[in-house]
């Protein structure tokens, strides 16, 4: 399956143009016209990549990635007419990805799309696990168990695909707080806690023996996977 790009601009020209470029490359375009409703949409299709324009109706963008970087670390290539370098350089040190000024080529943006999505799944992680009780598809962002769907909040998603990422590896506390809930979280490990122990309920898997998620006491976890499909 394509990726999946959230587009969040106030113009309805901008996006109409956006939609038709990026389904011409065969790319999945959800759409939202304001800050709160771009927030919500990315919380509910969870996109590969974002293309945000600073000047919505309801909120600064800046806000909006402040807001988005407090729970998510989806790639964002900013989109604006805001030239200005202290703007690029806020845009970048809040956790934008790329900043492209408006008017603007086609062809460039969508080059920068295919090098933001470069690193989304790199080519060494696993795209599939399937041990033929869980799957875990990391490129439809699907999660079966004995092939019915799981429903996952945002938040458990991040942190579980965060770890099957990297199977039978240790991921830290630290670097999961980070990557997920922000900088400013990285010692609000009962975050972690409260997310891995709803996983566990969802994945049917023991806590006191975890068949999937084990817990690595005071560095992180690790995703154990072992393929029992072949």
């Amino acid at each position: 399956m394509s990726a999946k790009i959230a587009v969040i601009d106030d113009e309805t020209q901008i996006r109409r143009m956006l939609r038709i470029a990026l389904k011409s490359e065969s790319y999945e375009v959800v759409e939202a016209d304001c800050g709160k409703g771009g927030l919500a949409l990315i919380a509910r299709q969870q996109p590969d990549l974002v293309v945000l324009d600073l000047g919505l109706p309801d909120m600064d963008g800046h806000q909006l990635l402040s807001e988005l970087r407090g729970w998510s670390s989806v790639p964002v290539i900013v989109l604006s007419v805001r030239a200005g370098e202290r703007e690029k350089v806020r845009a970048l040190d809040a956790g934008a990805q790329d900043y492209v000024t408006k008017p603007f080529s086609i062809e460039e943006l969508l080059a920068r799309i295919r090098a933001a999505l470069r690193d989304r799944i790199k080519p060494d992680q696993p795209a599939m696990l399937d041990d033929g009780y869980l799957k875990i598809d990391l490129s439809r962002r699907l999660v079966e168990v004995e092939g019915s769907r799981v429903d996952l909040t945002p938040k458990e998603y991040a942190v579980l695909s965060a770890l099957a990422r990297s199977p039978n590896c240790v991921i830290t506390q630290t670097h999961l707080l980070e990557e997920i809930w922000g900088p400013g979280h990285k010692n609000d490990t009962h975050y972690l806690r409260i997310i891995v122990s709803h996983l566990r309920q969802k994945l049917g898997d023991d806590p006191t023996e975890p068949k999937y998620i084990k817990t690595e006491a005071g560095v992180g976890y690790r995703f154990i996977y072992s393929d029992n499909s072949v």
